[in-house]
């Protein structure tokens, strides 16, 4: 009933600055950050594999990060850089972007703090801005991941008025607060710091995992607002959610099978505790079975390499 093809894959890629690097993520064995020359290879060496889909993150050094996010607005920064790399290399890869503040953010927030609090409206306007910025550098998608209220009508609205009618927004629609995303802030340096006046967590504008009808709310405003693809994070453990999405939308869902699910195969696998290949298998067929139609996996090369 369920199948599985290179087609279903996002590949997420972590990018950071410099020359021929390579650096393995400690909580994430076998992936790694990218200098842009090595992006370059891993994209062509995808292609080959017939996967066509790739999702950008960069990191950003400390020094560039401030509570506005100015740097990711920079037209020369690293992820409009890293854009033109992998469209310069391949230019039929379809490119999408991370868009949220917390990557160029001092505070690790994905919204401006002020006073304790995040900034919704004022950081919208903000995540629109950088949306034109990365679609101007040669994106075809933005993926926001930020969570922010009404942030998908502000970007399709400047998309359209900067004359972005073809660029599209893959809404991250249900994210929840989820304690599985720890290695991935590892892999960017961009977990919430600990200081007075800022919130300690992002509970205040990720969902909470007790809650399921709220997905659903805030998926079919994203849908109202203009998304072209919705997205529910995690994977596994939300699989009802998938469900009740793909039942209610008619455009594509996507589902994130994030860092933690990721390190926890590898380090269950690595003990000899369980059968690498097989629980990749079985939780990405899973992940297809409830309703995804598009699946960002850290997994996609060995699950290709297994189907094939």
């Amino acid at each position: 009933e369920t199948t599985l093809t290179p087609d279903d894959f996002l590949v997420p890629l972590f990018v950071t600055e410099g020359k021929g690097i390579k650096e393995e993520i400690p909580s994430m064995p076998n992936y790694f950050r990218l200098s842009l020359d090595n992006l370059e290879k891993e994209v062509k060496e995808l292609w080959k594999m017939g996967l066509c889909s790739v999702l950008l993150f960069v990191k950003v050094d400390d020094k560039l990060k401030d509570n506005k996010g100015t740097e990711a607005l920079n037209p020369n920064g690293l992820m409009q850089r890293a854009v033109k790399t992998v469209k310069n290399a391949c230019p039929q890869m379809l490119v999408m972007t991370d868009v949220a503040l917390d990557p160029f953010s001092s505070y690790g927030h994905d919204g401006i703090v002020a006073e304790g609090q995040i900034l919704n409206d004022e950081t919208a306007e903000l995540l629109a801005e950088m949306s034109v910025s990365h679609a101007k550098a040669g994106a075809d998608f933005v993926a926001p991941s930020d969570m922010m209220d009404g942030r998908i009508f502000e970007m399709r609205t400047l998309l359209e008025d900067e004359g972005h009618h073809d660029v599209g927004i893959m809404s991250y629609s249900a994210k929840y607060a989820s304690a599985f995303y720890g290695p991935f802030r590892d892999a960017l340096d961009s977990a919430p710091v600990d200081l007075k006046d800022v919130p300690k967590d992002k509970k205040t504008y990720q969902m909470d995992y007790a809650n399921r009808e709220e997905a659903i709310k805030e998926t079919m405003m994203d849908v109202d607002e203009g998304a072209d693809i919705v997205m529910v994070k995690p994977g596994l453990c939300y699989l009802d959610i998938v469900r009740d999405i793909k039942n209610a939308v008619n455009i594509p869902v996507s589902v994130y099978q994030v860092s933690g699910e990721y390190a926890m195969i590898k380090a269950a696998a690595e003990k000899g505790w369980l059968d690498h290949d097989a629980v990749v298998l079985e939780q990405t067929y899973a992940i297809k079975r409830a309703g995804a139609d598009l699946i960002a996996s850290y997994f996609a090369k060995d699950v290709v390499k297994l189907i094939s």
